[in-house]
């Protein structure tokens, strides 16, 4: 037997025993019964009996291969680093047999050398025909297909299963099933094919039935058991997943436990242990942290550091979030080195390395701070991946970046590029991420996007106090063929408004960042029931929009509109006036011709859910270059938003308006102001401001000039955030008025004290729920007024939906 022969029943011999000290500890290979196969095919391998001496090497004349019944021989022979002509030796047949071994494609592998002939005996390994899944219930065969990498027509080997089979314990444990076994077993098939066969016995599933805390002084443990997310297995939380004992889930708390306390100033806090012990019964774990709580820290000496001659230590000092005396939390050291990070980028250093140092002080209960800004590795991005954008196209998003493949990597532009491609609102979420790249200083970047639905189909109504419902439907698309195009074709019926638009809007016009836009309709206004008229407008806008710096930008339109406002007959009656004397006046048909302009900064952290930073926002519309109609109109408004953690955001938002007329024209009631319903929560549509109460009358007039305020908090619901349901408190201030004189005088020209337009106060509070449901996001509002008019017309609760698709 030659030297390599030996080598091969050592390695085969140690397999065999490696295999049976398996078997020991790893669950069994079971084997269905089969026909006895011919007994030549049955009979066992023997290990090789020792032979007389045959030459040790020599040259390869010639390669044969047996055994094989699937693979070609030439297969088998392409793997062998021996090729003919080549001198052997034992060495070089022992390295062969482990290249072979190592393809998984045979069970066993004997290679011969003999007067010249190299001959590779093999037995394959069989192929796997399906692969199954039984006794699995709380866990579907998808899911579990999805973890294995066993798949059918793979070669099979005991290596693979076995590595799977502890694959999809591990699955069972993630979701509470400790003790969870898998059994599994193979049927052959003909052909040298098997069935692999995954036999399942899932076990109970392992609850906590208690989350205890010791040493724990500040903090009672109530307060702690909403910190860690394990929970405790209540009959309510049946639709938490985190009811089940997971290993891993315990040290995910123990770092909640550690954010939380130093977060509140326990900087030498620590979790001595986690321990998690079966009940006797064995229905669940109790689970228990022993805490070290320690003295409560302020913030002592914070100091700014760096040899960056162009940086001035004292203004980045000056940047910091921090104040000493304040108590220390780690979140604030993080704001810290992401606001020295920000302001280096924002001065030109896109490579910076900003360092906290801590010096704790514990007979003063203060931790010292020194942040080292330095210059950091010079890294270049290498490529920009975009990924998960099933529908819109890749150029849409690139052109919102800041940052191009080639650019020095800058973290302020990533950043800014995030918010710039949120602000599409094309997609759910939006990440930027590093990946490794082609060199240590190149870098690249991934751009994971999630798609939401773009279309709306709107449904809104409303509820008021005189028992009116409000109707209003509606259908446009934002994201046209994935371009970023946005398309309107509109048809709405409702109560007040019958309309029908055309919309296009298109973002980057002639491939320059400038949004060019034209809109085309015909609107019906319904105010009969308001305020006695109703009013026609057929005509179109033209529109451009372009930034002016980072966070400014500028918009210019031009609008022609033809207006016509019917009142019938029978309402304006000289002798006998059912409707408002200053209505009346206003019927017929005008033509407006104007141009207008906007002006916008946004300086919010993020465009659709701020936290922080503020917005303003004005207009202003010139009616006169043409047509029948002139006046100015001017409006703002604005928003400021602060945080105080992810559950209490509170925001401060105010809009103004005014409208003069000029050359000898007064604005006609379709060019005024009507404030009510959304704009003003707790009246109806058109429910404040001027009114006619002549004869019972309660006519809406409008006004020239509008102010309103409003403070909203959001607040916990307490719900899980699965369930998609956030609540606000919210509370609107406002007034809506002046007349132009004209309108406030009767038929004989004297002033009507039954017009009423005072510019009063008016206010409402309540509670708003927002509710991200399967057929779109719904609001309801509930209000309670807290100063009116007796002519102001109110509505206890209104909702409105959004289906989107």
């Amino acid at each position: 037997m030659t030297e390599a022969r030996a080598h091969r029943a050592v390695f085969v011999g140690g397999l065999a025993v490696l295999l049976a000290s398996t078997a020991l500890t790893a669950p069994a290979f079971a084997q269905d019964a089969q026909p006895a196969p011919p007994a030549e095919a049955a009979a066992p391998a023997q290990p090789a009996a020792p032979v007389a001496a045959q030459p040790q090497g020599g040259v390869v004349q010639r390669i044969i291969v047996r055994g094989n019944e699937r693979i070609e021989s030439s297969t088998v022979i392409s793997y062998l680093p021996i090729n003919i002509g080549d001198d052997v030796d034992p060495q070089r047949m022992d390295d062969a047999l482990k290249t072979l071994f190592r393809t998984d494609l045979f069970a066993d592998v004997q290679i011969n050398y003999n007067a010249g002939d190299l001959v590779i005996q093999v037995v394959e390994n069989p192929i796997i025909n399906q692969v199954i899944f039984e006794g699995n219930s709380a866990l579907k065969s998808d899911k579990i297909r999805d973890e294995v990498t066993i798949r059918p027509r793979g070669i099979f080997t005991r290596s693979k299963v076995q590595a799977d089979v502890q694959r999809i314990i591990e699955l069972y444990r993630r979701s509470g099933r400790i003790s969870a076994t898998v059994t599994p077993k193979i049927v052959e098939l003909p052909q040298k094919r098997v069935d692999l066969i995954f036999e399942i016995n899932e076990g109970a599933k392992s609850g906590v039935l208690r989350v205890n805390f010791l040493g724990n002084k500040e903090f009672s443990d109530n307060d702690l058991r909403d910190v860690v997310v394990t929970e405790e297995t209540r009959l309510l939380k049946f639709f938490s997943s985190n009811t089940n004992y997971d290993p891993d889930r315990i040290e995910y708390d123990k770092e909640q436990l550690r954010k939380h306390y130093r977060n509140r100033g326990f900087y030498d806090f620590r979790v001595i242990s986690a321990v998690a012990e079966l009940a006797p019964d064995k229905n669940g774990f109790v689970i228990t942290y022993t805490l070290d709580e320690g003295p409560e820290y302020k913030f002592g000496k914070l100091t700014v550091e760096t040899e960056l001659s162009k940086l001035d230590k004292n203004l980045l000092q000056a940047l910091l979030p921090i104040r000493s005396g304040q108590t220390y939390q780690d979140e604030r050291i993080e704001q810290a080195t992401d606001s020295l990070t920000f302001a280096a980028g924002a001065a030109g250093f896109a490579f910076v390395d900003v360092r906290p140092r801590y010096t704790a002080n514990r007979e003063a209960k203060t931790v010292d701070v020194t942040f080292q800004v330095n210059e950091g590795p010079r890294v270049y991005v290498d490529r920009i991946d975009i990924v998960g954008n099933t529908r819109t196209l890749d150029y849409v998003i690139r052109r919102e970046l800041n940052i191009a493949e080639g650019d020095a990597y800058n973290r302020v532009l990533v950043d800014r590029s995030r918010n710039q491609i949120r602000a599409l609102g094309f997609f759910k979420e939006v990440d930027i991420e590093e990946t490794q790249g082609s060199a240590p200083d190149r870098t690249g970047l991934r751009v994971q996007v999630e798609e939401q639905p773009t279309g709306e189909l709107s449904f809104s109504a409303g509820y008021s106090s005189v028992d009116q419902l409000v109707l209003d439907l509606g259908i446009t698309e934002r994201n046209f063929r994935g371009r970023g195009q946005s398309v309107a074709a509109r048809v709405s019926v409702g109560s007040l408004r019958q309309q029908v638009d055309f919309r296009f809007t298109e973002p980057r016009f002639m491939g320059r960042n400038l949004a060019a836009g034209i809109d085309l309709y015909s609107n019906r206004l319904d105010y009969s029931e308001y305020t006695a008229y109703e009013s026609t407008s057929i005509g179109g806008n033209v529109r451009f929009g372009f930034p002016l710096t980072l966070n400014t930008s500028m918009s210019t339109r031009y609008t022609l509109r033809s207006d016509d406002i019917q009142i019938d007959d029978s309402l304006c009656n000289p002798t006998a006036p059912v409707a408002s004397t200053s209505i009346c006046a206003q019927r017929g048909s005008y033509v407006t011709s104007l141009v207008g302009y906007g002006l916008r900064m946004d300086r919010r952290n993020d465009p659709l859910n701020p936290t922080r930073g503020f917005y303003v926002a004005m207009t202003q519309d010139l009616a006169g270059v043409g047509g029948d109609v002139k006046y100015l109109r001017t409006e703002g408004e604005g928003g400021w938003y602060h945080g105080f953690n992810k559950d209490f955001i509170l925001s401060l938002t105010g809009q103004a308006g005014y409208i003069t007329g000029y050359g000898g024209d007064e604005i006609r009631i379709n060019d005024r102001f009507f404030k009510g319903g959304q704009s003003f929560r707790g009246f109806e549509v058109a429910g404040i401001g001027p009114r006619d109460t002549n004869l019972g009358r309660s006519d809406a007039l409008g006004g020239r000039a509008y102010a309103i305020g409003t403070v909203e908090m959001t607040v916990p619901t307490g719900l899980p955030e699965q369930y998609g349901i956030k609540a606000a408190l919210f509370a609107d201030v406002g007034t809506l008025g002046l007349l132009d004189d004209r309108d406030k005088l009767t038929a004989a020209g004297v002033v009507d004290p039954l017009i009423k337009d005072d510019l009063s106060l008016r206010a409402s509070a309540g509670l708003s729920i927002f509710w991200r449901s399967p057929m779109g996001p719904i609001r309801f509002d509930f209000s309670q007024i807290l100063a009116k008019e007796d002519y102001d017309k109110t509505e206890l609760f209104r909702f409105s939906t959004t289906t989107r698709f």
